[in-house]
């Protein structure tokens, strides 16, 4: 019994087959980081923790679309067999450039023939109407999503965690992108500094009739990050694992049953990773929200209510 909409399963409906991700990169930057909204990026992000699996322990990493793509549906295959994949530009905003260069870049991301789509990680506040158009014309040829981050759905916790943009930013991202049909991922991250469980709910109550997805990640802390500093000084709560499933299952009872879930949790390199040692086990986090789950008798969109 599935008791929440995960992503392996719809993919499998849509194209009839396992469908991995294969991680590119675009060489787009980050307003966070650039000096137009900040210059040291969110508490929690390292960017080193983003690249691609296949890359890890190289002093050089390929630069063209094309050649990325060899490189990473060989190690798809290598892994998973003669799987189709989905081009995913993770690290950075990949909506942070010009226009044309994102439609070349998407091109070559979608020509291969084992591609089934490409999936594009971005932030709300960079994505303008030529942007739009781009994402319009690739997604008439293969299968698109875009994955935003939000993380909080309380302006005052983006403001805490240094994100730059609004929750409204997020609002009129996702308006935009629904009316040209290009379904929308969020990302949310559950135990932010400040936050309760209560704050935590309003975020799932919030993403019901805004988004396709949703990718749902724990606090963890990364070295060389502001975060860091505050988990230092005893100011960053870090739940058991118990606790984290708990609250994973509290926000999918909240959560509209047709959003797919895209993850419950977010990891990053054991050598980067500072807090919570659980957080490096991503199957031990998936087993314990799915006995979570049993233990409770319960769903996603258990709570859910339609009317609003």
């Amino acid at each position: 019994m599935e008791r929440y909409n995960r992503l392996n399963p719809w993919l499998i409906k849509k194209f009839g087959c396992r469908v991995y991700k294969v991680a590119l990169r675009s060489g787009f930057g980050c307003p966070n980081r650039d000096g137009s909204k900040g210059n040291d990026g969110c508490v929690f992000c390292n960017m080193k923790s983003y690249e691609p699996a296949s890359s890890i322990g190289r002093s050089e990493l390929p630069s063209g679309i094309a050649e990325q793509l060899a490189e990473g549906i060989s190690y798809m295959r290598k892994r998973h067999g003669n799987a189709k994949g989905i081009s995913y530009f993770q690290s950075a905003s990949n909506t942070y450039g010009a226009p044309e260069d994102l439609r070349r870049i998407l091109r070559a991301a979608i020509e291969h023939p084992n591609i089934v789509g490409a999936a594009i990680s971005t932030r709300p506040d960079c994505i303008s109407k030529d942007h739009l158009k781009v994402l319009k014309g690739i997604s008439d040829q293969k299968f698109v999503w875009v994955e935003l981050g939000l993380q909080s759905s309380h302006d005052s916790t983006l403001e805490k965690i240094r994100r730059g943009h609004s929750v409204a930013d997020f609002s009129s991202a996702c308006q935009s992108l629904s009316e040209i049909g290009i379904p929308i991922c969020a990302h949310v991250i559950l135990g932010l500094p400040g936050e309760d469980m209560g704050m935590m709910k309003k975020t799932a109550e919030f993403l019901n009739g805004k988004c396709w997805g949703v990718k749902i990640h724990n606090l963890h802390v990364l070295s060389e990050t502001a975060l860091e500093k505050l988990y230092l000084k005893g100011e960053v709560y870090i739940p058991s694992l118990r606790e984290y499933a708990d609250w994973v299952v509290d926000f999918l009872e909240l959560l509209d049953p047709e959003i797919v879930v895209h993850r419950v949790n977010g990891h990053s390199p054991r050598e980067m990773t500072v807090a919570p040692d659980w957080s490096v086990n991503k199957l031990a986090i998936f087993n314990e929200v799915e006995k979570r789950l049993s233990e409770r008798d319960t769903r996603q969109g258990r709570l859910f209510d339609r009317r609003k």
